[in-house]
């Protein structure tokens, strides 16, 4: 298999919800208006807690600084596994299960954090820019790894880094297991026809910008059983669009417009961290993917500002509780 590293240096950044006002004309330009801006990777997800905007440098050059928009310090770098030159996850929604023991847990065992972004067409890694020779050291004897340089593919090896078990000089620690929820929304993995786009453009401005109501705003507080939980996600990278919804907001969209895989399967979601979990702790995937991995279980995941995001098909749902429920009943096995 290969190893792309995607030519896009990225900002991972939160607006915050009373704030949204101040950033509305910058993204409805980023999301509608690619002839007038440069950016290639735009992901932006609502949660109860803010919107977390995933963007390349051109892209960030749109948002200004304001003290309702958090940046995180690092660049990242996208990563994306290709298989006989298709990407992982193509047709069949594997997602992360697909990459948990050959990606994700060799990156937590070099105390790499990683930054998960499923979407309908694939699965992106981002890692810290500064993390990059670790990575690629880590994962050379799995991968033929290429380097994405304006167009072409360039093959990379592993550079000199600091020998023994940690490559990375960090000392390994036992990662925190973080509790989880499980809100009671239906979820939908869709894409769309980048073409069509205007067609749905009142529709999508009405879901991401007005469709928050005060009740929503009391879910906020992770500490909570949530019923339900405000979760939509837009992402336009390279031209490609995906989009996750619930249900309710799904009914919004016109039918014929979306689509998604044949089967048209409804996802429930696990949203891990009881706190906000921060950039630099690593193993947060690793400790959800793994036993989905174990148990040949779909999942998409998508990692936020604040928490992470794992979402399973509908009929697995009460066997992954299972399994996770068990996995913080004895930390001392994860």
């Amino acid at each position: 298999m290969d190893l792309h590293i995607l030519d896009h240096r990225l900002r991972v950044t939160s607006i915050s919800k009373n704030g949204l006002a101040n950033f509305t004309h910058s993204l409805i330009k980023l999301i509608f208006l690619r002839n007038r801006t440069r950016c290639k990777f735009f992901s932006l997800t609502e949660t109860p807690e803010n919107y977390t905007v995933v963007l390349d440098e051109e892209g960030f050059k749109e948002l200004q600084p304001s003290e309702h928009l958090q940046v995180e310090s690092s660049i990242w770098l996208p990563l994306n596994v290709v298989s006989n030159g298709n990407a992982s996850s193509s047709s069949q929604a594997v997602g992360v299960t697909k990459i948990a023991k050959s990606v994700i847990a060799p990156l937590a065992q070099q105390h790499v954090s990683v930054f998960m972004l499923s979407t309908y067409q694939t699965d992106f890694i981002l890692v810290k820019e500064k993390d990059l020779s670790v990575v690629i050291s880590t994962l050379e004897e799995e991968f033929n790894i290429y380097k994405e340089v304006k167009g072409d593919c360039v093959p990379v090896h592993g550079q000199d880094v600091s020998n023994g078990l940690q490559k990375n000089g960090k000392e390994a620690i036992q990662p925190t297991v973080h509790p989880v929820l499980i809100p009671k929304n239906h979820f939908c993995v869709m894409s769309l026809d980048p073409d069509t786009l205007p067609s749905i453009a009142t529709t999508l401005m009405d879901v991401l910008f007005y469709s928050t109501s005060p009740k929503e705003d009391m879910q906020s507080s992770p500490s909570q059983d949530l019923d339900c939980i405000k979760f939509f996600s837009f992402s336009l990278i390279d031209g490609y669009i995906s989009l996750v919804m619930d249900t309710e907001a799904q009914r919004k969209f016109p039918a014929d417009l979306l689509f998604t895989s044949s089967s048209g399967e409804l996802w429930r979601m696990v949203r891990i961290g009881g706190q906000p979990l921060g950039f630099d702790e690593c193993g947060i995937v690793a400790q959800i993917s793994q036993p989905l991995a174990d148990s040949d279980i779909s999942a998409y995941y998508i990692s936020t500002f604040s928490f992470d995001h794992a979402l399973v098909p509908e009929e697995d749902i009460v066997s992954v509780a299972d399994m996770l429920h068990h996995q913080r009943n004895e930390p001392a096995n994860s």
